[in-house]
């Protein structure tokens, strides 16, 4: 059985390995604020409130320890998805007709039974159960974590996802719609469903939480994150293309590659004659 331990020091491994530029995220879902340790910060205790997907940059990016529950969040249909609050998901349909996301109510509610579906009938009358979660840096995380979120480059995640599936199983199954990205598909689904996701940041994640341009990320199942550990760069065994990735250099080249390279040297060939002739 794995110990707290172990997830700290799989999660220091893979941010040292892959070079990344923010820490792998611990997310735990929580039934009651009870569960909240000590230490973690809730934006509703400060007089704020904040959004699912700041919360993981606040750990990703200041290795801070957040807390965060319907209350603390201000992207509400978030906290409806997630089934934090006991409202009809019609409601919600509703909400999101006021946003313009879509051409219409019928395109609304087309993109509502998507998400439900990525999420699994079966499973949403479970996460009621839920209400709220706990993140910090999987590096300091004094919980087993249900996901494990992860922010890269293209290049980092395409280990990560070389290291998961070495042993031909745990592919990410992914769909994409460019909203709740990082919320639902880097935190809850890939806990409900045990399947990874990969995430292309969302209209939130851009508009809230700072992501970079050059980011997108990866929600892998808790007890996965030793895979990622122990497989990383063994994918190709000597081939593989490591970290910083070794890409092939173009060989045979010559001047005659462009004009103007051309054109210098018969100039060099020009003097070099020249020259022998004095």
């Amino acid at each position: 059985m794995a110990l707290i331990d172990d997830y700290r020091k799989a999660g220091q491994d893979i941010y040292d390995r892959l070079h990344l530029s923010s820490y792998p995220v611990a997310i735990k879902y929580i039934r009651d604020i009870g569960e909240i340790p000590d230490g973690f910060l809730r934006p509703a205790s400060l007089g704020q409130k904040a959004s699912l997907c700041q919360a993981f940059t606040y750990a990703r990016r200041m290795a801070l320890s957040i807390a965060m529950t319907a209350d603390d969040n201000f992207c509400t249909p978030a906290t409806v998805m997630h089934r934090w609050v006991d409202i009809p998901f019609e409601v919600l349909m509703e909400s999101q007709l006021h946003q313009k996301w879509h051409r219409n109510a019928e395109a609304e509610r087309k993109r509502l039974d998507h998400g439900k579906k990525m999420i699994g009938e079966a499973n949403l009358s479970g996460l009621s159960q839920y209400a709220g979660f706990i993140c910090c840096p999987l590096s300091d995380a004094r919980f087993e974590p249900d996901t494990v979120l992860i922010f890269g480059n293209s290049e980092n995640i395409t280990h990560i996802i070389h290291a998961l599936t070495y042993e031909g199983e745990n592919f990410p199954t992914s769909s994409f719609e460019g909203f709740a990205e990082s919320c639902l598909k880097g935190g809850l689904i890939p806990f409900i469903t045990g399947v990874p996701q990969i995430v292309i940041p969302g209209m939130g994640d851009r508009a809230f939480s700072g992501i970079y341009d050059y980011e997108i990320a990866i929600g892998v199942p808790g007890k996965l994150v030793f895979d990622v550990s122990a497989n990383l760069f063994l994918t190709g065994g000597p081939l593989n293309i490591g970290q910083p990735v070794k890409t092939l250099l173009p060989q045979s080249l010559t001047e005659n590659i462009t004009p103007g390279f051309k054109f210098m040297q018969e100039k060099i060939e020009e003097y070099k004659k020249r020259h022998q002739l004095k």
